[in-house]
């Protein structure tokens, strides 16, 4: 069975654990780069991660965009947040409409 995880700082991922979501407390790059290895390794078909970590890995974050499984997917966190995960998902429905969905075709 396939799961889902949040990974992040404390504040912005606990609540995702009442969910019945799998949660990973990570603060530090090295300890992310880590942890998201292990994780894509895993049996999660989503890891959530905040936008301030995401931001400290993203070179290796790179190295995962092709895959399907797992989503690596950027959600804001308590503080820290850059837009990155919204712009992910215009990014992504752009590209598969081929079409801007908040603007039309510019």
């Amino acid at each position: 069975m396939h799961k889902a995880v949040v990974i992040g700082d404390y504040d912005s991922i606990y609540g995702f654990g009442a969910l019945g979501l799998d949660i990973f407390l990570v603060e530090e790059k090295t300890e992310a780069i880590h942890q998201i290895r292990r994780l894509v390794k895993g049996s999660y078909a989503i890891i959530y991660i905040t936008e301030s970590l995401a931001e400290q890995i993203k070179e290796e974050l790179e190295n995962y965009k092709e895959l399907i499984t797992p989503a690596i997917i950027l959600i804001p966190g308590v503080w820290g947040n850059t837009g990155a995960g919204i712009q992910g998902v215009k990014d992504s429905v752009e590209q598969a409409i081929g079409s801007d969905i908040l603007f039309g075709n510019d």
